[in-house]
């Protein structure tokens, strides 16, 4: 049965579905490079429906959803706080995130689409080096005797290579129209 267009539950399922790609963003961005990102998503995903009754329909639904997802990364953080060997945000840092992101002019979509677009263009040898940088969890020197060079010679490249997305993202963005 369809639902009608006055379904409260229906508008929700809506309005999430829209901002999906923005909250699973989010979450990555406050939460870089940990596996656990999907996860907590998914978690805020829940929250956000088991609170539906506490959005007010007309505010801001994206900052709301954030909310709950940056609530949901602290209490994922909070769970791993016996774990020492994580990197994680400073509670200001983290703060100032959770203040800024909702309400920042860019849109996160357009600029993963642009990094992604960025990354395409690169050598397979310096994606390779990324992805190990940013998805592997062994530490650079390994990488490095694999691959046979110093460890210090990739962190060069690594630099070079940011510097090149950097670029390529702006010039992608500037294109779109996005900046």
């Amino acid at each position: 049965m369809a639902a009608s267009p006055t379904d409260p539950d229906a508008d929700l399922v809506a309005l999430l579905t829209s901002h999906q790609s923005a909250l699973r963003l989010y979450v990555h961005s406050l939460m870089p490079g940990d596996v656990a990102a999907a996860d907590v998503t998914q978690q805020a995903n829940t929250t956000i429906w088991k609170k539906r009754e506490d959005f007010t329909p007309g505010t801001n639904f994206k900052a709301w959803i954030f909310a709950i997802a940056r609530y949901e990364v602290l209490s994922h953080r909070k769970r791993l706080s016996r774990d020492q060997k994580r990197l994680v945000f400073g509670e200001t840092l983290e703060d100032l995130i959770a203040e800024e992101l909702p309400h920042h002019g860019r849109d996160l979509e357009a600029e993963h689409a642009a990094l992604q677009a960025c990354l395409s263009k690169l050598r397979a040898v310096d994606r390779e080096l990324i992805h190990h940088r940013y998805q592997q969890r062994t530490p650079l020197k390994d990488y490095a005797a694999q691959v046979q060079r110093s460890a210090p010679g990739l962190r060069v490249t690594l630099y070079r290579i940011r510097n090149t997305l950097a670029r390529c993202i702006t010039k992608e963005l500037a294109e779109e129209g996005c900046q």
